[in-house]
């Protein structure tokens, strides 16, 4: 009688989501359910409840909906199609012995769904990895608490592992390189700028153990160390040392912002809007733009900046704007994802 055959290991690959469609009635149910979330808006439940309903409902869905529609695609959200691209890239480089699967935190497929769809399958122990280079309570964490939870609810035991973030590994840094080498020699900049999607402050303070280190002083991000390791700011920092070294970018030649910020809080800063008006006064007239805290295309990379930051740019004067693509499922990315995942699979704890 054959030997019957190991259970495959699940691999759960999460991402925020989309809307179903860049319609305003879609919109508006996605940013219920996203800014719902109380990892996301960080306050006490009736100040979210405020915030969301008199602030951001009433207005927003509607100027995201036209954002989403000018990036929308024949097939459906950018986000969603890479995402694709990805499980069916790392299911070929994975193999028989295991399942890839994807799920968001908002909108379909959903986190309860496919954790029962792996487990059906027959796997018994799961590896989960949010899409997200550098890791933060507001993706990763809130992410993996979703999936912990999801898999305790099940029969039987479900192991997890998790990759929690990846912000100087070199698959991921090989891909980024390779994506980005030939378009920066045809395009020749004279600056490059690496935009990060922004965080409020409360957050990196938060990451900090020891309450003394993030945000005291201008340097606390220059190395990432047992005192830094889970501060989001200090991995944004990593990933921008490691692309500068893979890529030979010169001192000077390259800064560092983020975007995507709630005027209404205070967030992490340098700006990118800040830095596009002062790389301009400065003389800068080519700029080539890397959003490396994303691994697939999305509203914030081909809308926020590929379009409003280049209408910016132009607007200041600018000669030319070069965005980035991101990795989506390139090659080396795919071989540096599936690493990744086996290294997590064969960890004898849960992660």
């Amino acid at each position: 009688m054959p030997a019957a055959a190991d259970p495959p290991t699940g691999v759960l690959l999460l991402q925020i989501g989309t809307p179903e469609s860049p319609s305003v009635g879609d919109v508006r149910r996605y940013l219920r359910e996203f800014l719902s979330d109380p990892e996301v808006l960080d306050m006490a439940a009736p100040a979210r409840w405020l915030l969301l309903n008199t602030v951001i409902l009433p207005f927003r869905p509607r100027r995201t909906a036209r954002a989403y529609r000018a990036i929308w695609t024949e097939e459906g959200s950018p986000l969603t199609l890479a995402t694709r691209a990805l499980v069916a890239g790392l299911q070929t480089e994975l193999g028989d012995g295991f399942v890839v699967r994807s799920a968001n935190s908002t909108g379909h497929p959903s986190i309860p769904s496919t954790v029962g769809e792996l487990v059906e399958a027959g796997a018994r122990s799961l590896v989960v990895m949010p899409l997200f280079p550098q890791f933060s309570r507001a993706t990763s964490g809130g992410l993996t608490d979703r999936a912990r939870k999801e898999a305790g609810s099940r029969n039987g035991d479900v192991r997890i592992n998790v990759v929690s973030d990846f912000p100087d590994h070199p698959g991921f840094i090989g891909a980024v390189t390779d994506v980005a080498r030939p378009l920066l020699d045809r395009f020749e900049p004279d600056h490059v700028l690496f935009s990060y999607h922004g965080l409020p402050t409360r957050q990196i303070r938060a990451a900090d153990p020891s309450g003394s280190w993030c945000l005291t002083s201008s340097g606390c991000c220059d190395s990432l160390g047992d005192h830094n390791r889970h501060c989001y700011r200090a991995q944004c920092f990593a990933t921008t040392r490691a692309l500068v070294g893979s890529l030979g970018l010169a001192e000077g030649g390259w800064s560092v912002a983020f975007q995507s910020r709630m005027r209404s809080q205070r967030w992490i800063g340098p700006f990118t809007e800040d830095i596009l008006a002062e790389l301009r006064a400065s003389g800068h007239r080519r700029l080539a733009v890397f959003t490396p805290s994303f691994v697939a295309d999305c509203l914030e990379t081909l809308e926020e900046i590929g379009i409003r930051a280049r209408e910016r740019w132009l607007e200041l004067g600018g000669d030319d704007f070069l965005l980035i693509p991101s990795v989506n499922a390139h090659p080396i990315w795919v071989r540096g994802a599936a690493e990744l995942i086996r290294e997590a699979a064969t960890e004898g704890v849960s992660g």
